[in-house]
């Protein structure tokens, strides 16, 4: 396992799309779930479960799933950027013909990690607040995050879709997950086709935080 900084892990967790179908070895996987493992919880409750897909009918059963809702998000997400100019435009479709390339090939990724989550066992303290609760998710993300994390420092090339929620009946029926428990995130994990994990465009503190009240420069 790499010994590479954690700070350095974290600036350089991209998403990546393209992955050989080369078999990750149990001991790999198995430092991946325990980082998994290891994360907050509310209550420590830890209300969440991952179902570790290798075998290939049902990889193919997600993938089935998977591709139809890409190919209708990515005809939209192409229509929405498609006034940028030339350069921006090109960078945007250099991600969705990666997407295209996971869609397609996601049935060959070695691991395919689908975390689910049991609601009834959340401390969900915005349930009853009039919008979108936000604080349930708050105990399984931060399992997914320490997964790819792991999958960083593993060398191994990971990345996060939701758009299988879409359909959750049927991924519930290809993986046999209880009615009672949803589903949080896919991440199919394997080694890179290229280069993998690399530098991270985003914004910096001076954009995204506050000091002391909203909307105060950091």
């Amino acid at each position: 396992m790499s010994d590479t900084d954690l700070y350095e892990t974290m600036s350089t967790l991209r998403a990546v799309r393209r992955l050989r179908p080369d078999p990750i070895p149990e001991d790999v996987l198995e430092r991946v779930l325990q980082a998994a493992c290891w994360s907050p919880t509310g209550g420590n409750q830890q209300p969440w479960r991952v179902v570790v897909v290798q075998d290939p009918a049902r990889k193919q059963a997600l993938s089935d799933i998977y591709g139809p809702e890409w190919a209708s998000y990515v005809a939209m997400f192409l229509e929405r950027v498609s006034g940028l100019p030339e350069d921006e435009f090109a960078k945007w479709k250099r991600i969705a013909d990666a997407g295209d390339y996971l869609a397609d090939h996601l049935h060959e990724a070695p691991a395919i990690l689908m975390f689910c989550a049991d609601p009834r066992r959340m401390a969900i303290t915005d349930a009853k607040l009039d919008r979108p609760s936000l604080v349930g998710g708050g105990s399984v993300y931060p399992a997914v995050q320490n997964a790819m994390l792991a999958c960083v420092a593993e060398g191994l090339g990971c990345t996060l879709t939701t758009l299988h929620c879409l359909k959750e009946a049927e991924v519930q029926a290809a993986l046999d997950i209880p009615a009672e428990w949803a589903t949080a995130a896919m991440v199919p994990i394997g080694y890179p086709v290229g280069k993998g994990h690399g530098p991270i465009s985003r914004q910096p503190p001076s954009k995204m935080a506050y000091r002391d009240t909203f909307g105060s420069q950091w």
